[in-house]
């Protein structure tokens, strides 16, 4: 294990997050709040140090693909651990355990709360708090590849970026990692730019603007306001969020595609046409079910308008609420928890299996039952026209192997707090899935707040397994990874 090239992340991470603290300390200083701009600071400084004094460390070694998933896990975890430390040292988060929890949910876009009034939070820190989704929606290991010459060669930085990018396989826009990292998060930022200006536009103030889309772009939901998008009224605005919260689930490989005027391409993309179908599919059934069950007696309208919010919301994993769903007849609940499973799209900010997994699991079994029935006939999977190489295929039934038994681990140790099965597998689910809002007392009117600490860890941890899809936490944890020797790499001047 090369611990001198992992020391040099840590420390290029810390000095990003610092650099991103200190807009809060202008927030906090422009709103007249000393305490909470003197918080921050001290946390920005304690951040930038460590950062400093690790980014000097040489390493001539390229850094490998187990290598790649240790920086990617041990990167997020840092990343959490001193992005607390404004909350804790302001007080107004006053236990660590519960600073920690609301980082974790931040960064990892999860946006689940244990926050009871957060209007009553400064402006520094609430700034804060929702940066931390539109960092963590595109990942800080991409934002560095694309700002940084860090990595060497190509192979260095596809094995950091396959380490923290979303879904089964991950795939070059361009020749280059690098050009590909900065591509997507110019898109990234224009489409958050945008989002901007068109909640300005009507009528939404600077403040709220930024910071809701911030949570819409990462799609994480983090919500500074106790009622989230339900606190504005208009029906434009409320649309507007849900149409950009759809939009941040695509796949960006798809955006980059319609750029580059590969119109057919991009339209004909297969989890592209399901995620759209699913999305406006389980809106419809949901608005259905809730307006012949008279919770919209006479407005089909509104009942859409509010389906299709919720279903974009956790379908992406933003966790933005309009209407406590949590009311709704089961049927429409218990809709909502399978697209809370499924997913947004594979490169996209969003969380949960991803539309394109779910698709190759499918795809996979049917394969497999025509085997049986046809043994002398050959098969494979196909996604788009083209053939899924066996190494995808392996990597999603081990994901799925894995997703499975991590769920069924957490689960029983939040049972442990005894909320009851509905709270407590929806608190799982939602964690793990990174949307959010869960049902019971984790529904969209509730919070985190009554879980044990025990429980509040493990829900962490079920949120950093979703966000880095399993295998760069399993790779951290991993005995065999940090024993293996060291194979002799050409040395590369740095």
């Amino acid at each position: 294990m090369n611990y001198r090239l992992i020391g040099k992340y840590m420390g290029h991470i810390l000095l990003v997050e610092g650099i991103f603290l200190l807009p809060a300390i202008a927030v906090a200083a422009a709103y007249r709040e000393p305490q909470s701009a003197r918080a921050i600071a001290i946390a920005a400084l304690l951040t930038l140090l460590p950062g400093v004094l690790l980014s000097c460390i040489r390493s001539h070694r390229s850094i490998s693909m187990s290598e790649g998933f240790v920086v990617c896990a041990l990167g997020w975890i840092v990343l959490s651990l001193f992005g607390a430390l404004p909350f804790y040292i302001s007080r107004e988060i006053p236990r660590y355990i519960d600073c920690w929890f609301e980082t974790v949910s931040g960064f990892t876009t999860t946006g689940s709360s244990i926050l009871t009034e957060v209007e009553g939070m400064s402006h520094g820190l609430l700034y804060w708090r929702s940066f931390t989704h539109w960092i963590g929606g595109m990942g800080v290991l991409v934002f560095l590849l694309a700002i940084l010459p860090l990595a060497k060669g190509d192979g260095e930085p596809f094995n950091l970026m396959k380490a923290e990018s979303p879904g089964p396989s991950v795939g070059k826009l361009v020749p280059k990692i690098s050009t590909t990292a900065k591509i997507t998060y110019i898109i990234y930022f224009v489409m958050t730019v945008v989002m901007i200006a068109v909640l300005l536009f009507e009528g939404m103030p600077l403040f709220d603007a930024v910071l809701n889309s911030f949570g819409t772009a990462g799609t994480g939901g983090f919500a500074i306001k106790n009622n989230s998008i339900a606190a504005y009224p208009s029906q434009v605005v409320q649309m507007t969020i849900a149409v950009f919260m759809a939009l941040f689930g695509v796949n960006f490989s798809v955006y980059y595609l319609m750029l580059s005027k590969k119109w057919k391409d991009a339209l004909m993309n297969e989890e592209f046409r399901w995620y759209w179908g699913i999305m406006l599919g389980a809106s419809l059934l949901i608005a259905g079910n809730v307006f012949l069950k008279s919770f919209y007696p006479a407005d089909f309208g509104q009942a859409f308008r509010d389906s299709f919010f919720s279903v974009s919301s956790v379908m992406t994993t933003t966790g933005f609420c309009t209407a406590d769903f949590d009311k709704w007849p089961e049927f429409s609940r218990y809709m909502l928890l399978l697209v809370m499973c499924i997913g947004a799209s594979a490169g996209s900010t969003g969380g949960g299996m991803k539309v394109s997994r779910v698709l190759l699991l499918f795809k996979h079994l049917r394969t497999q039952m025509c085997q049986m029935i046809h043994p002398r006939r050959v098969r494979s999977v196909r996604m788009d026209k083209r053939r899924v190489e066996n190494s995808v295929m392996f990597g999603t039934t081990a994901y799925l192997a894995a997703y499975l038994i991590i769920m069924t681990l957490s689960l029983l140790i939040v049972s442990l707090d005894g909320k009851g099965f509905e709270t407590t597998f929806s608190a799982v689910v939602c964690t793990f899935n990174n949307i959010g809002p869960g049902l019971g007392m984790v529904g969209p009117t509730g919070n985190f707040s009554a879980f044990s600490d025990l429980s509040k860890f493990v829900l962490s941890v079920d949120m950093l397994f979703g966000r880095l899809e399993i295998f760069p936490l399993l790779f951290l944890i991993s005995p065999e990874v940090w024993t293996r020797k060291q194979l002799k790499t050409r040395v590369v001047p740095s």
